[in-house]
């Protein structure tokens, strides 16, 4: 396949100063750039300085070369190889050109990859950049981009799986809620910009309206009791991630046929729900951008 070289350039209606503090402040905590939560973010192991290692999802990189206000190039690491740069070039005072360049030569498999999966998302993730660039400088983004339904499909099929834990100690008000439980489980995924802080929020996951029994420092605690079982569920959300958490005791022989057949598919189900949730909230958050946007007023 060779060497690939890949471009995109937006023109924007800003001074070049600007855009370039937006692109200075790349992989901060408060990036208004880089288009999460539904995309990776980009984290490095300390701030933006060459020398700083890191990349976004699994695509690995250095900061290379970094001139504040203008330029910052990233050098892929093993087993990619090549660049990828962002700069801002001024156009005049209040206009500039924002352009972003990947060179690289897939290699392997990357090559039957790179056509078919690497650059429709990679193409798909820098104009969002560039969208959020423009919405932080001017407002508004005149052309949002669109995904495709490859794109979209690649997003879901991507998206990151719940994790297996303990009931958290966070968990209080479930944890004070049923005496000697026969069954516990919790999972949790990774809090992201603009996803709810309120647990509240997150209770139509479980499909069904369960009476709220309580609810005080982020968890929300649902009486989630069916045919001869109590059963307890908890929403706790903290500032890094939402953890959806169950104690159930079947109380009756009919309730210890009930959970015997149901909690063989419980696991899936409560992991399926989280997920979806979970995505669903990502995709329909605020744009980096459009947050940056509300930070300035």
């Amino acid at each position: 396949m060779g060497v690939v070289r890949n471009e995109h350039e937006r023109m924007i209606e800003a001074p070049a100063a600007t855009v370039g503090a937006l692109i200075d402040r790349l992989s901060a905590a408060d990036d208004p750039l880089f288009p999460t939560p539904a995309w990776d973010a980009m984290i490095f192991d300390g701030p933006l300085a060459v020398g700083a290692n890191g990349g976004h999802g699994p695509v690995r990189y250095g900061v290379a070369e970094y001139e504040p206000g203008r330029r910052v190039r990233f050098d892929l690491t093993e087993p990619d190889n090549g660049f990828h740069e962002i700069s801002v070039e001024p156009l005049g005072e209040r206009r500039c050109r924002v352009r972003h360049v990947l060179e690289t030569e897939p290699r392997g498999l990357d090559r039957l990859l790179w056509p078919t999966v690497v650059r429709p998302l990679h193409d798909t993730i820098i104009e969002e950049v560039l969208d959020n660039a423009e919405r932080a400088a001017v407002g508004h983004c005149a052309h949002p981009t669109r995904w495709s339904r490859w794109v979209r499909l690649l997003n879901a099929l991507d998206w990151d799986r719940p994790e297996t834990v303990a009931v958290p100690e966070g968990a209080r008000l479930l944890r004070g809620a049923l005496d000697r439980p026969a069954y516990q489980d919790a999972y949790r995924m990774r809090m992201l910009p603009g996803l709810p802080r309120d647990p509240r929020a997150w209770s139509p996951m479980l499909r069904e309206d369960f009476p709220e029994l309580a609810c005080a420092d982020g968890e929300l605690l649902l009486r989630v009791d069916i045919a001869g079982l109590t059963a307890r569920a908890s929403i706790l959300v903290d500032d890094e991630h939402i953890t959806l958490s169950t104690y159930a005791r079947p109380d009756t022989r009919r309730g210890r046929l009930y959970w015997g057949f149901v909690r063989l598919g419980h696991p899936f189900m409560a992991k399926l729900m989280l997920r979806r949730t979970h995505r669903a909230f990502a995709l329909a958050a605020p744009s980096a951008g459009e947050r940056e946007t509300v930070r300035a007023v």
